[in-house]
This record gives C-alpha cells, structure tokens and sequence, in this order.
C-alpha cells in the first residue's frame, strides 16, 4: 500500500517537473526590442499569460521587435493564437526565430485567422424556382427515357426465355421464389387476417345501426377477395422484396460485380433481373390466394364473434353471394403487380452508384416509387372494370 502511494507521489512529481508555465520577457537589445517565450504555451498551461503578453506588448513598437521561441516546449493552436493575437496582424512571421514544429503550427493559425468567413447564402428568387422546376421536369424525362430502356432490355431477355427455356437459371429462380415471395406467408397471412376483421368490425358497427348486420358477410367478402388482398399483398412485397432487389443488385453493382459479368459475357438482366422477375409473377398470384384465406378468416371471427353470424352461414352467403369474380379480378392484377415490384426494385439497384448513400437513396425510391405505382395502378383497374360493369 505504502509502496503504491510512493509510486503515484513519484509519478505526480515527475509530471509536475515536466509541465511547466508559460512565459516570457521582453527586453532592450542593440537590434531592438527582443521577445522571449518559454514554457509549455498551450491550453492547460496558458493561465493569464495572453493577457500579461498584450499588456506587455502595448508600448513596445512591432516593427522593430524580434521573437525568439527557440525555447518554447510545447505549443498547441490555443497558444499560437493567443501569441499572434499579441503581436498583431501586421507583424512580419520572419522576425520570428522558432523550431518547425512550432513554426508549422504558427503558419496553421495565423492562415485560419486570416480566412475570411464564407458569404451569406444568396437570397431565393423566382427566377431560381423556375430553374429547379425546369431542372425537375428534364430529370423527369429521363428517367422516363431510362424506364423505356429497361423495360425494352427485359422484354427481350423475356423473348429469348420463351424461345430458348434452356437459359433459364433454375437454382436461381426456385431461391428467389422461397425468399422473396414464400417466406413472406406469415406477414401476408397476419397482416390480411386483421384488415379482415377490421373491415368486418366496422361492417357490423355501420350496418347494425340499420338492422342490415348480415350484410357484413357481404362487404368482407367483397371488400377483401377483390382489393385488399392483393393490395396487401403487393405492398408488403414492395416493402419487403423490392427494396431487397435493390440492395442486393445495388451492393453488387458497388461491388463492380456486374461489371466482370459483363466482362464474362453474362447478360446481367439474364442473370439477375429475368429471375426476380418470374419469381415475383409466379408468387404473387399464391400469396394473393393465402391474403384472400386470411382475410375472410378474420372477417369470420369478427361476424361470428360480433354478430352471431356462424361459420356455415357465413361461408354459404359468400359462395351466393360474392361468388369467385371478385377474386378473379384480383389477380388479374396480379402479373403487373409483379411486374411494377420486380421490375422498379432491380431498376433502382441498376442505378446505384459507387457509394453507400447512392445505395440507402435508390432502396428508399425503389420502395416508395413502388408502393405508388401499386396504388395507382390499382385506381386504374377499379376504373376500367367500373367502365366495363364488372
């Protein structure tokens, strides 16, 4: 113990011998005016040294006086500035004798003071909206243009698949189908299972009140075999597999990986986005089929629960009633479906560029720009099958 308290006493000993304070003097030679620093000039040890500096400097003419650092141990920016500060912005650095060292770190201060503040952001015109919204609008185009290109590139790729089925890539397309359409039963099922007793919940609060409760089979039936299924569906798979397209083509394309396939002679649209593609269109129309279970499911619980409406009632009225053409039309939806997803998420991933934000930006875009086009193309549809009387 009594050896451990000598060691620490010797040790803070040593450091106090080490560190010294800042100092200096100020003296009258032949030549003039002769400044000397010494001591440790820096933050922990400057203490009122910079004041003591300026008082002492302020009757002494600076353009005949010298400095002599040579003896100054230690300096850091705090002490370089206090010292220029001192000595003022019209002394000459040549009439300062010092180390390197010191002189480098003198240079570094003295070069940051004199920089001048960067100027005030200029003020927002009209003129600069006009620039940005034209900017916008050419921006727009192109990537009109560059969609037109992919989709013409997977249309031939999708040809010469159709004519040769040999170049297909198997391994690949049953891999992506397990992990980008099968492995999301669970989320699709959850998910539809409880917008079906959603929509039956409110059915039966709003039909209640007009003693019309039955016809809640009705708007559950309806409601989930002919939207809600598959656009639950679509836009956890937006989510979920989209932006996964774009990260994995994306994290490749950083990679320069698709570069040597090119090299090799290996179509990355053959290789990487023909497969993505047909696993999207051969999942979409199965898990729209598990989102329709599901739902009508939840949908049972709620009636039955609720409104006393038994299992058997409920599935005899939506097989009378409601019929299979709601759930037809859903998946005629489902092939663009499958097209928008696959093909917006390997897009997004095809124009990545070499850093790591590019990659977090085109994910981000593949996921919203598909969740809207889902949207929208499923305000197509109900249109064009109003039109049509289905």
């Amino acid at each position: 113990m009594r050896d451990s308290r000598r060691q620490t006493a010797r040790g803070s000993n040593i450091q106090a011998s080490l560190d010294q304070p800042a100092e200096f003097s100020v003296r009258e030679t032949a030549q003039g005016p002769r400044l000397s620093l010494s001591g440790d000039w820096t933050a922990l040890h400057l203490g009122a040294a910079d004041e003591r500096l300026r008082a002492a400097l302020r009757g002494v003419a600076t353009d005949k006086l010298s400095v002599d650092m040579r003896r100054t141990r230690r300096l850091d920016t705090a002490g370089a500035f206090a010292i220029l500060r001192a000595l003022g912005a019209g002394f000459e650095p040549a009439k300062i004798q010092s180390r390197p060292e010191t002189q480098r770190i003198l240079d570094l201060v003295r070069a940051a003071d004199a920089a001048k503040p960067p100027p005030p952001p200029p003020k927002r015109s009209f003129h600069e909206l006009t620039v940005r919204v034209g900017k916008g609008v050419v921006e727009m185009a192109k990537e009109g243009v560059e969609t037109m290109v992919f989709l013409g590139h997977l249309l031939v790729v999708l040809a010469r698949a159709a004519a040769n089925p040999r170049r297909i890539r198997l391994p690949a397309l049953v891999s992506l189908m397990e992990r980008a359409g099968f492995d999301a039963i669970p989320i699709v099922a959850t998910t539809s299972f409880f917008i079906g007793a959603v929509v039956g919940l409110l059915g039966a609060n709003m039909l209640k009140t007009f003693g019309a409760e039955v016809f809640a089979v009705e708007l559950i039936g309806i409601g989930v075999t002919r939207e809600f299924n598959i656009i639950i569906t679509a836009v956890l798979l937006a989510g979920r597999s989209a932006s996964s397209f774009a990260a994995e083509i994306g994290s490749m394309k950083m990679q320069q990986e698709i570069d040597a396939m090119r090299v090799l002679g290996v179509d990355p649209f053959e290789a990487l986005v023909f497969p993505r593609f047909a696993a999207m269109l051969v999942t979409i129309p199965l898990l729209t089929f598990v989102a329709t279970v599901a739902g009508l499911f939840g949908g049972l619980v709620i009636s039955w629960s609720t409104l006393g409406i038994s299992p058997t009632f409920f599935l005899q009225r939506i097989v009378d009633n409601v019929g299979l053409t709601h759930f037809w039309i859903a998946l005629s939806k489902a092939p663009v479906m499958a097209a928008v997803i696959a093909g917006i998420g390997c897009r997004q991933g095809l124009e990545v560029g070499g850093d790591v934000e590019s990659l977090g930006r085109r994910v981000t875009a593949a996921v919203v720009h598909a969740i809207f086009a889902i949207i929208m193309i499923d305000a197509v549809f109900a249109l064009i099958y109003m039109e049509a009387g289905v």
